[in-house]
């Protein structure tokens, strides 16, 4: 009688008696205790390769947009009489962090398909797959790579980058002369419970709004209507004066108008109040950008939807390191014809229709077209489906 286990179940994997040996494995778990030490080999070979394209490709594009942007500063460098320390450690050293952090995703992408393309151009790709290797298993090293990659932006995004941006800005405004601008038309201020003001625009230069309204309400009844041509800030009196302006009491039935050349108005608004400077949200801290977020929605402020997009740019730019490392895997993991240059032609041309989205629904955000945390986690949907569907046609 054979009492020898078949061929196919020694395949299957089935439970093999070891002399020797009191307990039982599979044939799946001794492969597995075979190839750890390959494995974690594999690991670390992948993740320098990850981590060090990406690193080494950050740089070179920080030093020729460095020598760009010095040829573009100089003659301001030199009419302040700049030195050597002042514009390293208070400008460009604060410099860096902020310009590695908003295209980290993009670097990300690019050095994946790069490094990843080598590999399956020397064939390394199939000789790991042919050794057993899941491609689940493949994938491990890069999705540590992105994680720690993608934990780096968000605290530089929300924390680090802030403060940076603080010094450089004043540096700007300062030496570079990048001043503030004015807000969007047709702003609306809560002041104050039941005071509400409206311009339809507003003028830094001189600290003038024009078509000026103001409205008194208790609960749900209108009693104070005022309209100017323009609402002038008084340096001297800290006043704001209301030229040409009339003037609605309503009590009830009765009503009495008022009109005149000039009227005194002490509101609780500042010029800097109607001032800010594009990048300004970009100077802030997590915290800080909440908080604002919060005291400018009680404000009845238009001024908010910039700012929600801010936000949530900080968490989906990271998330984004993720999905488009799924997708450079998935592209440059099979031996192609072109070689790497297709693999890079390819990858180029979908990190462009990345950005593309992100700007397009960022713009319907800002224009109120729709919610923020719904228009830029979108691109992030439809890209995340092409990384499964590129995921499912990857060599296995």
């Amino acid at each position: 009688m054979n009492l020898d286990k078949p061929e196919d179940e020694k395949k299957a994997g089935k439970e093999l008696p070891e002399q020797g040996y009191s307990g039982k494995r599979t044939l799946s778990e001794k492969i597995r205790e075979a190839t750890r030490p390959f494995m974690q080999r594999l690991d670390w070979y992948i993740l320098g390769k990850f981590l060090g394209t990406f690193f080494f490709s950050i740089l070179l594009i920080i030093l020729i947009v460095i020598v760009f942007d010095i040829s573009e500063k100089i003659e301001d460098f030199i009419r302040h009489d700049l030195g050597f320390k002042t514009i390293f450690f208070d400008y460009y050293l604060n410099f860096i962090p902020y310009f590695v952090n908003l295209f980290s995703h993009l670097f990300t992408f690019i050095a994946v398909i790069f490094f990843t393309s080598r590999m399956a151009y020397r064939t390394e790709i199939v000789a790991i797959l042919n050794a057993g290797v899941s491609f689940r298993r493949f994938l491990r090293p890069y999705f540590i790579g992105a994680l720690i990659i993608s934990l780096s932006s968000l605290y530089l995004n929300n924390w680090l980058i802030p403060h940076s941006n603080k010094v450089r800005l004043a540096f700007e405004a300062k030496y570079i002369g990048s001043g503030a601008r004015t807000q969007d038309r047709d702003i609306y201020r809560e002041v104050s419970p039941g005071l509400v003001t409206y311009m339809q625009h507003y003028s830094v230069d001189d600290s003038t709004g024009f078509r000026f309204r103001m409205y008194k309400i208790n609960g749900l009844e209108l009693y104070y209507w005022l309209k100017a041509d323009e609402l002038r800030w008084n340096e001297q009196t800290k006043k704001w004066v209301a030229k040409k302006y009339f003037i609605r009491y309503l009590d009830g039935a009765t009503e009495r108008h008022e009109t005149g050349d000039t009227l005194s108005l002490k509101l609780d608004i500042n010029p800097r109040d109607f001032e800010r400077a594009e990048s300004v949200k970009e100077s802030m801290t997590w915290g800080e950008l909440n908080a604002y977020i919060e005291a400018e929605r009680s404000k009845g402020s238009n001024n908010v939807q910039k700012f929600e997009v801010e936000k949530h740019k900080r968490i989906v730019y990271p998330f984004a390191t993720f999905i488009l490392t799924i997708i450079g895997v998935a592209l440059s993991s099979r031996k192609v014809r072109g070689g790497i240059g297709l693999h890079l032609g390819v990858g180029i041309a979908i990190a462009f229709g990345f950005i593309l989205f992100m700007q397009v629904f960022a713009s319907f955000a800002e224009a109120s077209v729709m919610p923020a945390y719904i228009a830029l986690w979108i691109p992030n949907l439809i890209f995340g489906l092409l990384a499964l569907y590129l995921l499912r046609n990857a060599p296995k």
